[in-house]
């Protein structure tokens, strides 16, 4: 079996007012064996949609190589944006190595509640992909569920939005130490769950009925294209 751990630590700061959430990047990611055209970094396979994704919504420019400049620009617009990276999963084991989320067993999920406490201004979380087993939202919900906590529905709309109640305390994210919160405030916290930014969601996309409606007015229309429009209101 292969022990695939998350080669990064969330990428959270104080300002930040959203947290991108999803599960382990590929599994070279971990072992350092990059491919061409890989940015050392959350979301940085070459492969992945993300970074092409808010590249168009942003007009960022970004580099797509394996250099501290391309690693700089994101994290350099994830600061200007005020949005934090923290995947949910810390590790599991695969017979196949693989980037497949259902390949994923003996799984650790990251204390998500510390994570999120530590940032005092986020109010939104944005999984990059749905209920799916083994995907971002429904780790998420089984990490509540161990909590006590679960996830009430706002919109079954595609992207999916929900929202849930966090305990009253933050902490400081320097010291890691609790503080405590004004008497009967509450943090409620809204979850996007967009579609994932990979090839293999694809075939997700092309079922959704708003999307055929979208190919059939315009034939050049693309899933990429459909991710863009989904993305750019929740970003």
């Amino acid at each position: 079996m292969f022990l695939h751990t998350h080669p990064y630590e969330p990428f959270l700061f104080e300002d930040a007012s959203k947290l991108i959430v999803g599960t382990l990047p590929p599994p070279r990611f971990t072992t350092g064996d990059l491919k061409e055209g890989d940015v050392d970094f959350c979301y940085g396979s070459r492969d992945g949609q993300l970074w092409p994704i808010l590249d168009r919504i942003f007009g960022l420019n970004l580099d797509f190589e394996t250099t501290e400049k391309a690693i700089r620009q994101r994290m350099d617009f994830l600061k200007e944006r005020k949005i934090g990276i923290c995947d949910i999963v810390q590790s599991a084991e695969r017979s196949k190595i693989d980037a497949s989320d259902l390949g994923m067993e003996n799984i650790v999920l990251r204390d998500m509640f510390t994570y999120i406490q530590q940032c005092p201004k986020v109010d939104t979380l944005l999984f990059t992909g749905g209920n799916s087993k083994n995907g971002p939202e429904y780790f998420f919900r089984k990490y509540l569920k161990e909590q006590g906590f679960i996830l009430e529905p706002v919109s079954n709309e595609v992207p999916r939005v929900h929202k849930f109640v966090l305990p009253c305390t933050n902490l400081d994210i320097s010291s890691k130490t609790p503080v405590k919160l004004k008497d009967n405030m509450e943090r409620i916290i809204k979850t996007v769950s967009l579609i994932a930014p990979s090839g293999a969601a694809n075939r997700a996309v092309g079922s959704l009925k708003l999307y055929k409606k979208m190919k059939d007015e315009n034939p050049e229309f693309n899933t990429i294209d459909f991710r863009v429009l989904q993305y750019k209101e929740f970003f």
